[in-house]
């Protein structure tokens, strides 16, 4: 049983072997509304405080969550605006190019990361954003938007890591399937699945040590464009590694997965939150486990 009340499918191990309650992070792209709008939108329904603010990135806080960032999901626009932000002679033009870029360029609110018993406290901003015209992959014929779930992992050993990720092998073409990814989406470079040579690989023993399962992956997926990129919690295991395999300053270590769903269709959050790929492998899909798992 669930020892918490809440709208979100929860995994059935919820706490780290640290005893504490699980954090997950969300990052929710999305078109269709500009980007004051979005953070008004947040300031609103969260009761928000802006804690610094530019043409293309805005930070907020919340008190009982922690802090949301809103950008223009676009590096040379945020560097831009953050340069000029003082500049009232190009203020206007950097502006101008941030509302152009919105036609074009998905909006992006990253989440702090809050307990899983926590998540339903996002649920009014998903829903204030949906009314306020916010829309997704399914709105677009070009567009790839995406909603990255970043899942704390409950336990940093070569057990739980070989488990997660035989589970996620096995089922990652039914996932993709199931989503009813978008045509766009499935064209889109960020979210390969895993190759059916990594997967033979990965699965050609009941287990495997923690050296291995590092160096068969690198081996196989040294990109971050992967539907579970495991690269920041690799890096979180072995940053030296991890850098010598892929030359990317955006990878940061965390003990969490970076899960891109595969359609983002801005359904309700507690809805996305109950993706397969967190819950613990079940008895029929959990492969041979070393004492010390999770």
């Amino acid at each position: 049983m669930q020892d918490h009340e809440t709208q979100f499918k929860l995994p059935a191990v919820i706490r780290t072997d640290k005893g504490e309650i699980r954090s997950v992070g969300f990052e929710l792209e999305f078109s269709g509304i500009s980007f004051d709008k979005t953070v008004e939108v947040l300031r609103s329904c969260l009761d928000a405080s802006i804690q610094s603010e530019t043409a293309a990135e805005s930070l907020l806080h919340v008190n009982t969550l922690g802090d949301f960032n809103v950008e223009v999901d676009w590096a040379y626009l945020k560097q831009i605006a953050e340069a000029e932000k003082d500049n009232a002679e190009v203020a206007g033009w950097v502006e101008q190019l941030a509302r152009t870029a919105a036609l074009v360029v998905p909006l992006e609110v990253a989440c702090p990361p809050i307990a899983f018993t926590d998540t339903d406290k996002l649920s009014p901003m998903v829903s204030a954003l949906r009314d306020a015209g916010a829309v997704g992959t399914e709105e677009s014929l070009i567009a790839a938007y995406g909603v990255h779930i970043n899942a704390e992992i409950p336990h940093l050993d070569e057990a739980t890591l070989f488990s997660y990720l035989a589970a996620f092998s096995i089922l990652q073409w039914w996932l993709a399937d199931a989503h009813k990814v978008n045509a766009s989406r499935k064209l889109s470079q960020y979210v390969r699945l895993y190759s059916q040579e990594y997967v033979k690989q990965l699965l050609s023993r009941p287990s495997a040590p923690l050296n291995e399962i590092l160096d068969v992956y690198l081996e196989h997926n040294a990109s971050r464009n992967r539907a579970l990129d495991m690269l920041p919690l690799l890096a979180e295991i072995d940053e030296d590694r991890v850098k010598r395999a892929v030359d990317d300053a955006k990878i940061k270590p965390r003990p969490a997965f970076h899960y891109r769903v595969l359609s983002d269709q801005c359904e309700p959050v507690s809805k996305i939150a109950g993706d397969a790929v967190f819950m613990p492998p079940t008895d029929a899909t959990r492969p041979a486990r070393r004492s010390g798992s999770a």
